[in-house]
C-alpha cells in the first residue's frame, strides 16, 4: 500500500463540480492499494501517516505529526499510484489491487483514521469516480510512504 502525503494549508476534492471533502491545515493523502495488501497494511500505513513528523516544532524542524498538531486529513483514493512505470512509456496496472479489495482497504484506512483523529478531522474523496483535487501545498512538503503486503 502506498500513500503520497502533502502538507497543506488547505485542500478539497470535488466530484461533478460538487465538493465532497475539504480540510484546512493538515495532510492530503493520495492512497494507492496494491495486490497483496490487506487490513494489516491499511492500519499500518494509517498509523505511519498519522505519526509521521512533517510539521514544524518551535525551532522550525519537522518534528511534529498530524496527531501532535490537531491537523486534518483528506484521503483521496488513487489507483494510479500502484502503476508499474519501470519500462516503456505507458503505465501498467497489473500490480494494482482489484477494485473490490481496493475499496474495502480504502474504507479500512478511513475508519482507522477516524478512530484516531475523530471523524470531524477526516475528509475523503469518492472511490471509483473522477475527482478534481485542489490544494495549497505548504512548504512544499511531499513524501511517499509505503507498507509492503
Amino acid at each position: 500500500m502506498k500513500g503520497l502525503i502533502q502538507r497543506v494549508s488547505e485542500a478539497n476534492v470535488a466530484v461533478s463540480n460538487q465538493q465532497v471533502g475539504a480540510i484546512r491545515r493538515g495532510l492530503l493523502l493520495l492512497l494507492g492499494v496494491e495486490r497483496g495488501d490487506a487490513d494489516a497494511q491499511a492500519r499500518e500505513l494509517c498509523r505511519k501517516i498519522l505519526t509521521y513528523r512533517v510539521f514544524p516544532d518551535d525551532q522550525g524542524r519537522m518534528n511534529r505529526s498530524l496527531l501532535d498538531t490537531g491537523g486534518e486529513l483528506l484521503v483521496v483514493p488513487q489507483f494510479t499510484l500502484a502503476a508499474d512505470t519501470a519500462s516503456g512509456t505507458r503505465p501498467g496496472f497489473s500490480s494494482a489491487a482489484a477494485p473490490d479489495l481496493a475499496e474495502t482497504l480504502y474504507r479500512t484506512f478511513i475508519t482507522t483514521a477516524q478512530a484516531e483523529l475523530g471523524s470531524e478531522r477526516v475528509a475523503e474523496g469518492r472511490f471509483g469516480t473522477d475527482m478534481k483535487v485542489q490544494l495549497i501545498n505548504d512548504g512544499p512538503v511531499t513524501f511517499m510512504l509505503e507498507v509492503k503486503g
